[in-house]
């Protein structure tokens, strides 16, 4: 077994690694290489959560020592691992060729694997994935091992929260820069929110966006740009101002898991029908006046962060913006055309 000095010497490398490069993949490959060779493993695995949410297998980010065959069928496993490790903190699998806590008893046999210990990656509390590692003879790992081994795996969950942070301040940087470039470059504001629209449902990652803007004398919410949703869906019917998640029309966001359940809901039926499930709704202000609303469709349930309402609230703030700036020019041009006729009509008198 290795020795204590061992696993801190490991811990204060892959910390001084972890200080000095953004690339998420790089500290990956430390964290598993450096769990096979303190540990004296075989092989080491590093598995997330599919990026994909309609699927609830785990995916294999980053390994050594594992033949491609094998990890071929080791995602349903690993989660299926991930539900064991939320009720104790690990797994430690003295035989994989026989322990019926595990399948698929021949592929480890014919890949060499003897011990398996699994360990939880989590980040702000919540499993993300798991960091297992193989032995090529049976072992009973220690209190230390397992100490260490989930030591490495919450460096990975560090890791990966920090990639993600980093990639979240990047694409939100650049979002905002091109909705200024586009307020900037143009006051045709169906092309502007268009662009929003497609902009949206890339950075957050959504099934659709649209945009809305309030109808005083009729009371409803009129379509001004979206992306994402299907005609049918767009032809479906008048969307009421009282009906339709009113709230934000009231200046607060709003965010809905499960649209077919919420009575707040229009057309509960038609979004179901269009695969939305999760909505977020926030307001388009001028100034100090709601004048539409921005919302965010997601195909899957979804909790939004706050970051993420926060976020979206100020896009629509700037969708508001480039809304009354082109109000003002049109207003503008306006007061010229009257100006120069009122001008010709007096050069008239002389």
């Amino acid at each position: 077994m290795p020795k204590k000095t061992d696993y801190f010497a490991t811990i204060c490398r892959v910390s001084r690694v972890f200080g000095t490069t953004y690339r998420k993949e790089e500290l990956l490959d430390l964290i598993v290489q450096s769990a096979i060779d303190t540990m004296k493993g075989k092989a080491a695995c590093l598995f997330l959560e599919d990026e994909d949410k309609k699927k609830s297998d785990f995916v294999p980010i980053a390994q050594k020592g594992l033949s491609k065959d094998y990890l071929h069928i080791e995602p349903k496993e690993a989660r299926r691992a991930a539900d064991e490790i939320l009720k104790k903190g690990y797994i430690a699998i003295h035989d994989a060729t026989r322990d019926p806590r595990v399948q698929n008893h021949d592929s480890k046999r014919s890949e060499g694997v003897a011990s398996i210990l699994v360990v939880p990656i989590l980040v702000e509390g919540r499993l993300i994935g798991i960091l297992a590692l193989y032995t090529a003879k049976p072992r009973i790992f220690s209190d230390d091992e397992i100490e260490f081994l989930t030591a490495l795996a919450e460096q990975g969950g560090m890791a990966i929260e920090h990639a993600r942070l980093v990639e979240q301040i990047r694409r939100n940087t650049k979002l905002f820069h091109d909705l200024s470039v586009s307020i900037n470059a143009s006051l045709d504001v169906k092309k502007i929110m268009d662009t929003l629209s497609v902009d949206i449902a890339k950075a957050f990652g959504v099934k659709a966006v649209s945009v809305r803007l309030l109808d005083p004398k009729e009371k409803t919410l009129q379509l001004v740009a979206s992306y994402g949703l299907s005609k049918k869906y767009l032809e479906k019917g008048p969307l009421s101002v009282e009906k339709s998640i009113a709230e934000a029309l009231k200046g607060t966001p709003v965010a809905i898991k499960d649209a077919a359940c919420d009575t707040t809901v229009q057309y509960r039926e038609e979004k179901k029908e269009e695969g939305i499930v999760s909505i977020l709704c926030v307001p388009v202000k001028a100034k100090d006046e709601v004048i539409g609303v921005l919302r965010l469709y997601s195909g899957v349930p979804r909790e939004f962060t706050d970051d993420e309402i926060m976020l979206a609230t100020a896009i629509a703030h700037q969708g508001g913006l480039a809304i009354q700036n082109a109000s003002l020019y049109l207003m503008l041009q306006e007061d010229m055309k009257d100006l120069k006729e009122d001008i010709w009509s007096h050069r008239s008198w002389f």
